[in-house]
């Protein structure tokens, strides 16, 4: 009962309201990391000499000081503290209005003080969540080894919806997801990998974005793609190994094309003109993940 599709399905409502915070808040927090590095680069004075053979502009410290002071004045920020808050009047959210979908809908999605909006998004990751996390239960059935792709599947959410929001990937989460993957099969926790076809799978994950990469920026001197995506294509194959790699590319380019025409019919393509990748390949790692390799490869003529 515990590890049953509507016992996950609650804990994955609970999951996906923790999610939605790691989504708003890692990229702020990562963001803080990347200025107090600007800084520390800014008055690095040796540095400075060795690149550019003279001595640092005195302005060059200032600036340095200056996003140091910036940085020090901002409140402490985590994924745990300080507790949420309207970001309109900053009225703190009591726990009976932090149930899961339930204060969404009670609230009728307004916040209780000020009567702001609250994004109908909150909701539709925990429902999403849920389902997710249901459907690994139907998947793997009613064992432990459930728990852990549950785990995998809540990151590569919060990875899709990070990347849509800000186009980043962060090491964070997709550098764990690729170390756990290849523990996991060497320590035989995944039946249907051994730890040869794990290694493989983020081999062939990595390399085969990276080489397309670098024909696309020898060809047209832009890069068409980040480093994050190899680092989760990596991830996949290390959980599902090498021969998922060419069905969740070709699920993510077709689905990611289809949605950047659509966004570009309609005029929402952000600025820029591109649509991030790592939401589609996340998609197609959940695919294959629910469906079945087996399965997904009879879809394409490879069974």
């Amino acid at each position: 009962m515990l590890l049953s599709p509507a016992a996950l399905a609650v804990l994955g409502l609970i999951v996906g309201s923790f999610l939605n915070v790691v989504v708003h808040r890692l990229p702020l927090m990562l963001e803080r990391q990347w200025w107090g590095d600007v800084a520390a680069q800014l008055g690095d004075a040796d540095s400075h000499r060795r690149v550019f053979q003279h001595p640092a502009p005195e302005r060059l410290a200032q600036a340095a000081s200056l996003l140091d002071k910036a940085l020090e004045g901002l409140a402490a920020l985590g994924l745990a503290r300080p507790a949420s808050r309207c970001p309109a009047c900053g009225h703190r959210i009591r726990w009976h209005e932090n149930i899961p979908v339930v204060s969404w809908l009670a609230l009728r999605g307004k916040c209780s003080a000020c009567g702001t909006r609250i994004s109908m998004r909150y909701p539709m990751v925990e429902v999403g969540t849920a389902a997710l996390f249901a459907a690994a239960a139907w998947r793997f059935g009613a064992q432990p080894a459930t728990l852990m792709w549950c785990a995998v599947l809540a990151v590569l959410l919060a990875l899709a919806l990070i990347d849509w929001d800000t186009t980043v990937l962060p090491d964070n989460l997709t550098l764990p997801l690729l170390w756990a993957g290849l523990i996991a099969a060497a320590l035989g926790w995944l039946p249907e990998l051994s730890i040869t076809t794990s290694v493989w799978g983020a081999v062939a994950g990595y390399l085969s974005l990276y080489l397309v990469y670098l024909f696309f920026k020898l060809v047209t001197g832009k890069e068409g793609m980040g480093f994050g995506d190899f680092k989760l294509l990596a991830a996949l194959g290390a959980w599902l190994g090498w021969q998922a790699i060419l069905p969740i590319v070709l699920m993510a380019s077709v689905l990611g094309a289809a949605v950047g025409l659509v966004m570009k019919a309609t005029g929402s393509l952000r600025e820029g003109r591109f649509v991030p990748f790592g939401p589609f390949l996340a998609g197609g790692g959940v695919v294959v993940m629910l469906v079945g390799l087996p399965t997904v490869l009879g879809w394409i003529g490879q069974a």
